[in-house]
């Protein structure tokens, strides 16, 4: 991420070149008709623990078991159980403040206030709890940045802000990339930690990276997590949005100026705000103990050193299921977030099957569940690797594919990680293609997918996306489409197949993709990560002593 054109250029020479070949057995036709399938209405969004779980499971072990691919498990099956909780709302929470001069407000969920709890009980309450303002709500000591500057939140409900603080150091942070600090995973975290009773995140559809609509139908349905011994009693017993607007009224009903203190969170020299107010809110949940699968199938490699280390392919077969209906449709498809990807990481199966006598290592496809409530899937495999960690040379994720037609380049989202990029730039290059940097680092993509659970663990991470400069498009076109995917359709009902997607620019990224696995299947090396990435420490204390 942090990293240049030079690394990927030096780490080139690492790897003998790659030839590609005309035909490896992709097939944009079999990846239309596996979208339609996992993007149907019969799969009514698949979510976990549901219908169209067990109708997309029966699909992909199907799949896999028609392409020659043994069990992943250890135990046999083409399946690792992953247990959940499932935590339904009763009824849309309401947030009731209270402030000076009488002030009274509640705020109801939906247009200006999402909430909801992962503690799972029943019932999770706030009542007048003070507010305070924390900025960022960032604890950063490599950067000499604390936001909490040493006050004291149990018991209260604080207020961020979404992101990174913004500046002009290139040293603070990852410069304008997004750091998992400006990550709202990291913010509930990091509030549960400092024993907030309460989180609330200030929303900025530029900072954030979609607009608020996207927060409303992500938290609208039922939420996930994983079974935990402390049944989440060490979260906060609210996590929560506020659109700019309503934060606004509330640092005007506490005699603030909301865009002057944010304007001053940008500094170090920031000290936590109150508010003069509190806060108070009442949630009750319907619980649910269920088993969701992540679906896992594995090619054995030929060699009989190298076939007990793993390169592993992540896409996820999950989506949102029902949610709030919009436009009359409550069902929430997922066609291109994400049937599209895991469409695309069949058809690299399906080249890997054609290779098979090829392969000195193993490949390992792990389609997760429940990404969409907090790569929860791929955490639970990193946390119980069926293979071991320490030797799975790299993982490859999918999240997306490219629907649009050919581009002339390919983005790689935390460019500059490892010397992945430098395999990734080679491959793209045979294919008369340049490989390019994340446009969009400031939103943070690199943290979002199931590769963040490898890459945390220290394992190599490639998350790759398609291009933005289509073939017979003009400048600007293929932005103008991600742009309109993301207001438009992103975690919405509108997420729909479309029989007219040109899935021939998804063939050839998923092609390279097949053939950086491949590059790694057939070798002896390790990939590393960059001197600067954040993730090396990790993989080196792993690796130590014998693989």
């Amino acid at each position: 991420m942090r990293s240049s054109l030079l690394f990927v250029a030096c780490t080139l020479a690492l790897f003998p070149a790659l030839a590609l070949a005309e035909d490896h057995g992709l097939s944009a036709a079999r990846m239309h008709a596996c979208i339609a399938l996992l993007a149907d209405d019969r799969l009514e969004g698949r979510a976990p623990g549901s219908r169209g779980e067990e109708l997309a499971l029966d699909y992909l072990v199907t799949e896999f078991t028609r392409m020659g691919y043994a069990p992943g498990n250890t135990n046999g099956t083409y399946v690792q159980e992953v247990p959940l909780v499932g935590m339904t709302m009763t009824e849309p929470p309401a947030l009731a403040v209270r402030g000076r001069g009488g002030y009274e407000r509640t705020f109801a969920n939906g247009r200006e206030f999402v909430g909801w709890t992962l503690r799972q009980q029943e019932r999770a309450a706030v009542t007048d709890a003070d507010m305070v303002f924390v900025g960022y709500g960032v604890v950063a000591p490599e950067y000499e940045w604390d936001d909490f500057r040493g006050a004291d939140v149990r018991g209260k409900i604080i207020v961020m802000l979404v992101g990174d603080p913004p500046h002009h150091d290139p040293s603070l942070f990852a410069g304008e990339a997004m750091t998992y600090y400006g990550r709202w995973t990291y913010k509930f975290e990091n509030a549960a930690e400092k024993g907030a009773a309460g989180a609330i995140i200030v929303h900025d559809t530029e900072a954030a990276g979609y607009p608020w609509a996207v927060v409303e139908n992500s938290w609208s349905g039922e939420q996930f997590d994983m079974v935990r011994p402390d049944a989440g009693a060490s979260r906060c017993a609210l996590e929560s949005w506020v659109t700019g607007d309503a934060a606004r009224e509330l640092f005007g009903a506490a005699g603030r100026d909301f865009d002057a203190d944010k304007r001053a969170a940008a500094s170090r020299d920031f000290t936590p705000v109150p508010l003069a107010l509190s806060g108070t809110v009442e949630i009750h949940n319907r619980l649910r103990q269920l088993t969701s699968h992540n679906v896992v199938a594995r090619l054995e490699g030929r060699d009989e050193q190298q076939k007990h280390e793993t390169i592993i392919y992540t896409a996820h077969w999950d989506h949102l299921g029902f949610g709030k209906a919009v436009d009359g449709d409550s069902i929430y498809n997922g066609a291109l977030d994400n049937a599209s990807g895991v469409a695309g990481v069949l058809e690299v199966a399906h080249a890997f099957a054609r290779e098979h006598e090829n392969l000195a290592r193993s490949v390992l496809f792990v389609l997760t569940t429940a990404e969409e409530s907090g790569l929860l899937g791929a955490y639970y495999y990193a946390d119980n690797p069926l293979h071991p960690l320490k030797r799975t040379v790299a993982s490859i994720n999918v999240d997306g594919a490219n629907v649009w037609g050919r581009t002339k380049d390919m983005v790689v989202v935390g460019y500059g990680q490892s010397e992945l990029d430098a395999i990734l730039a080679e491959v793209v290059a045979t294919q008369g293609r340049a490989l390019q940097p994340d446009s969009e680092p400031e939103k943070g993509y690199y943290y979002r997918s199931d590769h963040f659970a490898f890459a945390k663990k220290g394992v190599p991470a490639l998350y790759a996306d398609s291009g933005v400069e289509f073939r017979g498009r003009p400048e600007g076109w293929g932005m103008e489409r991600r742009q309109e995917y993301t207001r438009e359709r992103y975690h919405k009902p509108q997420d729909e197949y479309d029989a007219s997607w040109d899935l021939s620019g998804a063939i050839e990224d998923m092609t390279a993709l097949y053939l950086v696995g491949h590059r790694l299947a057939t070798s002896e090396r390790y990939p590393q990560w960059s001197e600067t990435s954040e993730f090396r420490r990790v993989r080196e204390e792993m690796m130590k002593g014998s693989r």
